[in-house]
């Protein structure tokens, strides 16, 4: 049976722009895994659709299933046969089988064969495939029924729940039709065009045609298309006005999902209207309109009094405007209202406004949060080293940095946050770095975000966070599971971000576990569950797991675990991993080029590694001197420890960890060599326990790269 292309089309009510990329989304899976189930080969899988269709090609379909002939493995012989006479589990073993109890035999299985060794009986199954379009019209059926909504509906008699009401379906396989029953709809060949331009139904020829018969009925079933032929159109709208459009991708992703064709609207605004900051009249067209303004220039600082709205029909495009124009003028009219009433309030009382505002009912309000971030900024300046004007200004942004939470503009638009805080402050008269804190302290924003320019916007961004971190773990509040409702895992991986990619070795150098413990004792006068010690360990273990899947983005899976599983040696002692993020992440680098260099002493340093890590549970660490270990076989590894404690105390930037890398592979080479030919733990020895103390010392010195061990092997 030669091969065919299939086609499934669900037609429905218009659905929310969400509902139809989350089914884009899960449609191809949900196909591959029923031919997979239904043994039906089949090329690739191309999901279609609008806000009025879902529809689905398969390439290459197999004309029928394969064929089967396999051994299934059935019951134990004890639970199958009874004084040799078959019991009920033989013979329901038989049936499934399609063969008949006398054909069954009894092996002997173990390993992967069985759950456990032991007699089992095991049959044949033999099953030749059918036709493939003989099984489609369950199957489509059942993958109609799977495709997941946030929300469904139900209509009619209610039995069938779908995102919206289905109106049509159409099922080919080549040129023959599949006889699919869903929602009580039956299926054929007969498809619908545009609701206002198609000139009436659509009799689909092939599922090759299909694209193309849609097309000419005003129907963009491709969304990666309908997305390109949109942004065509919005551009050369952009030109036609004498600017660029608004190049913000959540614009593109929803009005795709919004139209079957698009076709762009243009519409205008008083020209007074651009004396609001420019973010303000994005927030109005973006958000409640979901149109795309123009700007001057690429830079986006001025816009143009016009904005373009995709719209889902040629019709009468100036009626559109109209009413698009009326609702833009109502809604930015509001936004400037709102503007010169937040421009008359002071910000010292807007800072005593936050304490209207609370933050959790166990940490207090947005006021005290303000206070508390003060005080760690200070603190953080003052490790930074910063000077009298820069630390005076972080303590201003600090204090304004939430002031406009309480803003009219914010209220209406939470989007604004720390940008119109900006814009007040900028009014107010404050320094242009204060400013530029209030809005950059909530960078990073989003996983590609930039983290904050400036110090000052650093440290006020570092406060912020690590306040509600710390706060939030110390009173029981940190994520479980998926559950994160203070959005916890991303203010870590914010602060880890802003340490590790200032590139500022004044931040490298931070402890951030003794700055957890400061900003610990800052809630002293609220209630909190846990003790400052339990607090600390239980965020640095969290830190520690955001850290390791930063590390492992930046270099590989290998080297992340073998340089979080390590330790650190820092100002003369041993801290934790965590505590130094950008030290960590500078060990990693070198260690994956060490890696992707395949050099040959990594398997030795690994087996080294292992033996020394045995050696390290059983006895405390100890540099001993050579006087204390006269046999030169000993002296010769007081030698190789001493070079590597020195080697490996310094390991603060990628060179560093280099020459410490170098060193590493002629000293495992040596280390392997003795362990070779010494008896290490010769318990007839005298200067054993002083060996593997020493030894053990070694295993710690080597830890503060990495933990070898997990390399590879």
């Amino acid at each position: 049976m030669n091969p065919f292309v299939l086609l499934l089309e669900i037609g429905v009510e218009e659905l929310p722009s969400s509902f139809v990329d989350a089914a884009l989304s899960a449609l191809p899976g949900l196909v591959r895994d029923k031919l997979a189930q239904l043994r039906i080969a089949h090329g690739a899988v191309e999901a279609l659709g609008t806000p009025r269709r879902l529809a689905v090609l398969v390439a290459d379909v197999a004309g029928a299933q394969s064929d089967v002939d396999e051994e299934v493995v059935g019951p134990p012989e004890a639970a199958a046969f009874k004084g040799g006479a078959p019991t009920r589990a033989a013979e329901a073993f038989a049936e499934k089988l399609g063969v008949p109890v006398a054909q069954l035999e009894v092996k002997e299985l173990s390993g992967a064969a069985a759950k456990k060794p032991g007699r089992y009986v095991v049959g044949r199954r033999v099953e030749a495939g059918r036709p493939s379009r003989e099984l489609l019209g369950a199957a489509l059926a059942e993958i109609c029924g799977a495709i997941p909504f946030r929300k469904s509906m139900r209509w009619g008699s209610g039995e069938v729940a779908f995102g919206r009401p289905v109106q049509w379906l159409v099922a080919l396989a080549g040129d023959a039709e599949i006889a699919v029953t869903f929602a009580g709809v039956t299926s054929g060949r007969v498809s619908r065009g545009h609701r206002f331009l198609s000139a009436g139904p659509i009799v689909i020829a092939r599922p090759e045609t299909y694209k193309e018969q849609l097309r000419a009925e005003h129907v963009v079933c491709d969304r990666d298309e309908r997305a390109r032929v949109m942004m065509q159109r919005v551009a050369a709208a952009a030109t036609a006005m004498g600017g660029t459009h608004d190049p913000e991708p959540g614009l593109v992703s929803e009005n795709a999902s919004l139209v079957e064709e698009p076709h762009i609207v243009v519409g205008s605004f008083d020209e007074a209207f651009l004396a609001l900051p420019a973010a303000v009249i994005r927030a109005v067209a973006r958000g409640h309109q979901k149109y795309f303004c123009v700007q001057a220039d690429a830079s986006g600082d001025v816009l143009l009094p016009g904005y373009l709205a995709v719209a889902n029909t040629a019709q009468k495009p100036e009626n559109v405007a109209r009413g698009n124009d009326r609702v833009m003028r109502a809604r930015l009219s509001d936004a400037r209202f709102f503007f010169d009433e937040d421009k008359k309030v002071r910000q010292e009382a807007r800072v005593e406004k936050l304490a209207g505002i609370v933050f959790h009912n166990r940490l207090g309000t947005v006021r005290e949060k303000v206070d508390r971030m003060g005080r760690i900024a200070a603190h953080l300046a003052g490790e930074l080293g910063l000077g009298e004007a820069q630390t005076a200004s972080v303590a201003r942004a600090a204090l304004l940095a939430k002031n406009d939470l309480v803003a009219l503009m914010v209220g209406e638009f939470p989007e604004l946050q720390g940008t119109m805080g900006r814009v007040y402050a900028g009014h107010a008269g404050e320094a242009a770095e204060v400013c530029d804190a209030i809005r950059d302290h909530y960078a990073p924003v989003g996983a590609d975000g930039d983290v904050a320019a400036s110090d000052v916007a650093r440290i006020v961004a570092l406060a912020d966070r690590l306040d509600s971190l710390v706060g939030c773990f110390a009173v029981g509040l940190q994520p479980t599971g998926t559950a994160d409702p203070y959005a916890l895992r991303r203010a870590t991986i914010g602060i880890l971000r802003t340490l590790l990619e200032s590139g500022d070795a004044r931040y490298a150098s931070i402890d951030v576990l003794e700055l957890f413990a400061y900003v610990y004792r800052g809630f002293s006068d609220k209630k909190l569950d846990l003790s400052e010690l339990e607090t600390v360990a239980k965020v640095g273990e969290f830190a520690s797991e955001r850290l390791r899947g930063l590390i492992e983005s930046r270099t590989s899976r290998a080297s992340a675990d073998a340089v979080m599983a390590g330790g650190a040696f820092v100002r003369g002692k041993h801290v934790a991993v965590v505590s130094h993020p950008p030290y960590a992440l500078a060990r990693a680098r070198a260690l994956e080029a060490v890696i992707g260099s395949g050099a040959a002493w990594l398997d030795k340093a690994r087996t080294v590694a292992k033996r020394l890590s045995g050696i390290s549970k059983e006895s405390a660490p100890e540099l001993v001197a050579k006087s204390a270990l006269p046999r030169p076989g000993d002296q010769a590894i007081v030698d190789l420890v001493q070079i590597l404690d020195e080697k490996t105390r310094a390991l603060i930037d990628e060179e560093g960890v280099r020459e410490a890398l170098l060193a590493m592979g002629s000293l495992a080479l040596q280390v392997d060599a003795i362990f070779t030919e010494t008896l290490v733990n010769d318990p007839a020895d005298a200067s054993t326990p002083r060996r593997l103390s020493l030894l053990s010392y070694g295993a710690g010195c080597m830890l503060r790269i990495a933990d070898f061990s997990r390399i590879g092997g």
